[in-house]
């Protein structure tokens, strides 16, 4: 301990917060001042009389002066004791008015929730998961904005939106993510279609030499597919999205890659045949996303956590 510190002097600069009592503090010292006990104010604060104690003397320390004197009567401040206390009584209804400013800024934030998600997550996953969000924030008000996995990390990089949901093979630069599902892209044709009837399974080169009806470029699909196939994949005809791609499927148009997750009700009833494919990593992960260093807050956490419950 240095020759400063025994003799109760404070040393000077450092930081404010060295030098300042914290706000726990200051509220002890207003109890005491109110009520002329240290027990009482202890009581108040649901805190023990020990703890009570040593908060006062660390403030006494940190100050170098003293602030309460203590009898068998009860507490009395010192004269620089009731000085201090008028000092906490500006600071801690500063920090009160701070509180309630904090408060208002959450109260916002927590009245919208703006999404973006590419397509796929957009119209197959995203309505139960903001179902079940409204059961838990009846009063948060939810935008969605569906558009391809690069639309979505343009959103999310110009503050556009809270939380995004992309189906890409990669990561957006500048964005953060988390693994919340996983996905299989599949072939699928009319029952009309020559395809729909074949006993093989398609190989690689045959799949990337036919004009396929596709998701545009940009699209987490579309990325999946130019991989597997070493951008290869043939255009029929490019659509911007999922419902889009099926229709033209089912109307015999020709055959579609698509989402294992979007033609569940057209492969039962029949309006669609999945092909066989071989040798072809159509597999994918589902993620959410977020600016790099912003993890979600509010609203957006609670989303996120409803998708990986």
């Amino acid at each position: 301990m240095s020759r400063s510190e025994e003799q109760g002097e404070v040393p000077a600069g450092g930081s404010l917060a060295h030098r300042v009592p914290d706000l726990g503090g200051l509220e002890l010292l207003l109890a005491v001042a109110r009520l002329g006990s240290l027990g009482g104010a202890a009581r108040e604060l649901g805190i023990t009389q020990p703890a009570a104690s040593s908060r006062i003397r660390s403030m006494e320390r940190q100050l170098g002066v003293a602030l309460v004197d203590r009898s068998p009567r009860g507490s009395r401040l010192t004269d620089a004791g009731a000085l201090v206390t008028d000092w906490a009584r500006r600071i801690v209804e500063a920090a009160e008015a701070f509180d309630v400013g904090a408060q208002a800024l959450r109260d916002r934030r927590d009245s919208r929730l703006r999404v973006a998600a590419s397509m796929t997550i957009a119209e197959y996953l995203l309505p139960g998961w903001l179902l079940a969000l409204r059961a838990q924030r009846p009063d948060t008000a939810v935008s969605l904005h569906a558009g391809n996995s690069t639309v979505v990390a343009e959103r999310l990089l110009a503050d556009e939106a809270d939380l995004g949901f992309v189906e890409g093979l990669t990561v957006p630069t500048g964005l953060d993510s988390v693994v919340i599902a996983h996905d299989r892209l599949i072939v699928v044709t009319a029952p009309a279609h020559p395809w729909a009837r074949r006993r093989r399974s398609l190989a690689a080169e045959e799949l990337a030499s036919t004009p396929l009806i596709l998701r545009e470029k940009g699209s987490g699909t579309r990325q999946v597919l130019d991989a597997a196939l070493g951008g290869l994949a043939r255009p029929l005809i490019e659509l911007s999205s999922t419902t889009a791609v099926k229709a033209a499927a089912v109307s015999g148009a020709g055959p579609a890659v698509l989402s294992e997750l979007a033609v569940g009700e057209e492969l039962a009833m029949r309006r669609l045949v999945r092909v066989p494919v071989e040798g072809v990593a159509l597999a994918r992960d589902l993620r959410a996303v977020w600016p790099t260093g912003h993890r979600p807050t509010g609203p957006a956490r609670d989303l996120l956590s409803l998708t990986r419950g």
